[in-house]
Formats: structure tokens, sequence, C-alpha cells
């Protein structure tokens, strides 16, 4: 079965150490994580971010003082999904350091959960949603070769 497609632009904000999220970040993998997480075809922007832009963001968009890991912002899901994800990239070293996990494999996490967000998947809804979407999530990161992110 062929993956869906994919348009990526992939941005990279002021960040203090760019270096490293680069680095956890090549194209080629960005867009390997999304396109399997993917359902249809689509053109999705990839925002890596600093704390202050990422705050800003969650603030203005779901009132919520703080930077968060990642923000999906959805514009369409027919005929072809249309989205921006943004990465708050201090957040993600944080929670990486935190959880004991090299940065590029929390990346490529977010970026599943982010991409699921992006076709409707919500796991803020009911808690039958959340396992079944932290469910799928496990399911296209072992797809990926990675481990179960919630272990």
């Amino acid at each position: 079965m062929a993956l869906p497609s994919l348009t990526l632009s992939l941005q990279f904000g002021d960040l203090t150490d760019a270096a490293l999220h680069r680095a956890a970040l090549p194209r080629h993998k960005v867009a390997r994580c999304i396109r399997h997480a993917l359902e249809a075809d689509a053109e999705i922007t990839v925002r890596i971010v600093g704390a202050e832009e990422g705050q800003a963001l969650n603030l203005g968009y779901r009132q919520k003082d703080y930077a968060t890991n990642v923000l999906t912002f959805d514009y369409a899901t027919e005929p072809v999904v249309m989205a921006d994800l943004v990465l708050c990239a201090p957040v993600v070293a944080r929670e990486a350091q935190e959880l004991k996990k090299p940065l590029a494999e929390h990346y490529a996490h977010l970026l599943v959960h982010g991409t699921l967000h992006a076709q409707g998947w919500d796991h803020e809804t009911s808690e039958a949603d959340a396992e079944e979407m932290e469910a799928r999530e496990i399911e296209i990161l072992a797809g990926l070769g990675l481990k179960n992110p919630y272990r």
C-alpha cells in the first residue's frame, strides 16, 4: 500500500540551539513520520519555534499562557489534509530529557500526534477517544521502528 503524498514545508524559528533541533529533524525523517500518520494526501507546514513564540501561539489560540509541546492548526481534511504543526523546541527538549528519550524519537511521536489531530483525532473528547488515539500512535510509531512512547 502506497503512503499518501505530502507537500511539506519545514521551518525553524528563532532558536538558541537551532543546530540540535535541525539535527533531530532532517526533512526526510519529518516527512516519513507525517506520511505514516496520514490517511489522505496532505499539505503540512511544520514550524519549530522557541518558547516565546510557542507561548504566544498557545495563549492566542487556546487561551493557555504557557508554551506546549505541539499545536495543530487544521484547516481542511478533504480532499487534502491541510494543517500547520507548531512544535516548541525547548519544551520538546525538556520532555525528551525527562522521559530519557532521544530528542529525535520524541519529535517523531509529536509529529505523529499532531498529524492525527490534523485529521480529526482528539484525545480530549473522551477517555475512549484518548485510548483509541494513543493506540493509533503506538501502531504508527511501531511501523517506524520506534518504541511505545507511553511506557
